[in-house]
């Protein structure tokens, strides 16, 4: 089978590439250039796609002895996840770009163009497992599961997942650490990226200000009553607790949340803890790894990347989909991931374009 890894400089790409050598397959390595003007290193353990990144993955492919290429995605990149990620902050949601980078640029641009030079499948370095049943490929959660990244793949479909490869998924990573070391790769006890790639100081307000510019407008509580003043509802993203600058406590002395974000009238609420307890999540551009959801459908359902799974109904209309937590949960932001599981296995993803707390007695509130 002829193989494109994608190699990002990391341990492990490195090791993905390598154990598929390892297997048999025909290899050629990749790094995606995604940035205009790279860093010649990266700071720490932020960031990534540095300079320093891409030598390194070309030594690692000049080890294993397998063609090495650089391939320039930055105007794709900027338009499918920088774009989108300071649109959805405008629009007051919490977008997740590395689930957009999966969906937009690894697995679509990537496969599109490696599929048409005549590549079977792409092989990444990420933690999540692929398994086969009745001819049909299904997404799993990795046997490491401080290090699983299903979430960020929910938003693969059937064709996606079968012309792709996780090498990784079914090891620790301080194993893939250690097997990086016995293969002699440089990368092995690189530190991992963290944070943002495209924000690689880490300041993600000051990146959005730099774009966005600032609007002050107001911050009020639950009953309209204006509180303080903030440069711009972008700076918030819902359950912040932190740098709000409210100057007087609440009445009660308890900590306040933001509750709900409004571009609109650029306003920002915010109120007690409990306040952001909701038991309903609306969905919007659902995808399936292999089919929609069958009607009464019952699992788990998680909304961060490293969130708890939580138990969970859904419905979907054809448009919509309408998940029911079993029990409230806090800090669920519209424009994060919706990803449905049954047991580890990923069922799909949407956007999450409102939440509500619903009761018996009551409507509920809705909030997006």
């Amino acid at each position: 089978m002829k193989v494109l890894a994608a190699m990002s400089g990391g341990v492990d790409s490195a090791v993905a590439a390598a154990r598929m050598v390892d297997a048999g397959h025909e290899v050629t390595g990749v790094h995606l250039a995604l940035s205009k003007n790279p860093q010649s290193f990266r700071s720490g353990a932020r960031g990534c796609c540095s300079k320093e990144d891409s030598h390194d993955a070309r030594r690692a492919a000049d080890l294993l002895g397998i063609p090495f290429y650089v391939w320039d995605l930055s105007d794709r990149f900027i338009d499918d996840v920088i774009d989108d990620f300071v649109s959805e902050y405008a629009a007051g949601r919490t977008p997740n770009p590395c689930l957009r980078c999966n969906e937009k640029i690894k697995f679509a641009a990537v496969l599109e163009r490696g599929m048409a030079l005549g590549f079977d499948a792409v092989a990444t370095g990420h933690y999540a497992q692929l398994t086969e049943t009745d001819g049909r490929v299904e997404l799993r959660r990795a046997v490491d599961q401080d290090k699983d990244q299903s979430y960020v793949l929910g938003v693969l479909d059937q064709h996606q997942l079968r012309h792709s490869a996780f090498p990784l998924g079914d090891t620790r990573k301080p194993e893939v650490r250690d097997e990086a070391e016995r293969r002699g790769l440089i990368v092995a006890r690189k530190p991992d990226s963290h944070d943002i790639c495209f924000i690689p100081d880490g300041d993600t307000q000051g990146f959005l200000d730099a774009r966005l510019g600032q609007r002050p407008g107001t911050i009020v509580d639950e009953s309209g009553q204006e509180l303080g003043e903030h440069a711009g509802t972008h700076q918030f993203t819902i359950g912040q607790r932190k740098g709000l600058n409210l100057g007087a406590p609440a009445a009660d002395g308890r900590p306040r949340y933001v509750l709900d974000i409004s571009p609109v009238d650029n306003r920002v609420t915010v109120g007690p803890q409990e306040s952001l307890q909701v038991n309903r999540i609306r969905g919007i551009r659902p995808t399936w790894t292999d089919e929609a959801l069958p009607l009464d459908w019952r699992g788990h359902v998680q909304v961060r990347a490293h969130g708890a799974p939580v138990p969970a109904a859904a419905e979907f209309d054809g448009s919509e989909v309408v998940i029911t937590l079993d029990d409230a949960a806090t800090g669920i932001a519209p424009g994060q991931a919706a990803v449905l599981y049954d047991g580890d296995r990923v069922i799909g993803s949407s956007t999450i374009s409102a939440t509500e707390r619903v009761t018996s007695t009551a409507a509920g509130v809705m909030h997006g």
